[in-house]
């Protein structure tokens, strides 16, 4: 069993839109799935809940949470973290502590606008499969 977690500076659209992805959508019986951000919002973006709604997923269990959830001694063991950030747009990408293996899928931020929620939520889908064949197949 791997625990990926995909880290935004907000925690309220991309990478909550990740953790769906893995959890409902493929529903990979050797992952697990969170997501949470360095400076997290306290909310999800309506239109990442607009977008799942949509697409019939359940919005049960999740939230805009802080990585400092999976840091403590009590935490969840996490084997890959992903960020999202774009540093096209100059997002500040956090760095996550840890000795977890660590990628980077540098995405446009739906809630500014730089793309649509639908584009977003197929990019993801379309990387997240990429990542389970190269990494996990």
């Amino acid at each position: 069993m791997a625990n990926l977690l995909f880290l935004c500076t907000g925690n309220s659209a991309r990478s909550i839109l990740a953790e769906v992805i893995v959890n409902q959508v493929l529903n990979h019986p050797h992952l697990t799935a969170y997501s949470a951000g360095s400076t997290p919002t306290g909310a999800i973006n309506p239109g990442a809940i607009a977008e799942l709604k949509r697409r019939g997923l359940s919005l049960a269990g999740l939230a805009s949470q802080s990585w400092d959830d999976f840091t403590g001694p009590e935490a969840v063991e996490i084997d890959w973290v992903i960020t999202l950030c774009d540093n096209a747009a100059s997002e500040t990408c956090p760095l996550f502590p840890g000795t977890c293996a660590k990628e980077h899928w540098g995405l446009p931020d739906p809630a500014t606008g730089a793309a649509t929620f639908s584009e977003t939520f197929h990019a993801l889908d379309k990387r997240i499969a990429d990542f389970i064949t190269r990494e996990l197949a």
